[in-house]
């Protein structure tokens, strides 16, 4: 029992700072000539803030995460050199 409590407040001290931190939803796309540690290294970057990456795609090089704004202002920076796109994952309707 004496152990349970250091965890239960590390549980609770995780919670509060992710709650802290908001995260967006973005997808992230590069150029088919973008190198692959280019993407390899914003996924990394990304999970290691705290972030989610929720899908990666095959026919257009890139992914889906949810991540702070923070580390996606790093990301933009290290992708300007190959044109990388981060724009906000919204729903698409269409009518008629």
């Amino acid at each position: 029992m004496k152990f349970a409590a250091p965890f239960t407040l590390l549980a609770l001290a995780s919670v509060a700072i992710g709650a802290a931190m908001p995260q967006k939803s973005v997808i992230v796309s590069y150029p088919d000539s973008t190198p692959d540690s280019i993407v390899d290294q914003a996924m990394d970057a990304i999970k290691e803030a705290g972030g989610l990456i929720t899908h990666e795609y095959k026919l257009i090089k890139g992914f889906a995460a949810k991540a702070p704004a923070k580390v996606l202002e790093q990301v933009q920076t290290w992708g300007n050199d190959y044109q990388a796109v981060i724009e906000e994952d919204q729903m698409v309707t269409t009518s008629s």
